[in-house]
């Protein structure tokens, strides 16, 4: 998305978009590998937030005519639908806080 010729000479954005998007999973890498529940959660909370700055560059990169809107919506949807499995993910893990190690 980000090497169409206008988006790509966009430094500031095409970077930022591209470290959020990293960012997901870079996260939940590094939560995982962490000793318990607790981290990974925190962890997945970031991911989480990053997945809305990916939605938030979205429409910078809409608004200025970097992408049309039909690939705006898949985008979106996307980062929405990761965000929306981690928030499970979450749920699930704070709700069995008996399991402290992996």
């Amino acid at each position: 998305m980000t090497r169409n010729e206008a988006f790509s000479h966009d430094y500031g954005l095409k970077d930022q978009i591209q470290r959020a998007a990293i960012s997901v999973c870079s996260n939940i890498a590094e939560g995982f590998e962490r000793r318990g529940n607790k981290e990974f959660v925190n962890f997945l909370w970031i991911a989480k937030g990053s997945t809305a700055e990916v939605c938030s560059q979205l429409y910078n990169a809409r608004d200025l005519g970097y992408i049309t809107d039909e690939r705006f919506n898949v985008m979106y949807d996307s980062a929405k639908q990761i965000g929306g499995m981690l928030f499970n993910l979450i749920t699930v893990l704070s709700s069995n806080s008996t399991r402290t190690k992996r």
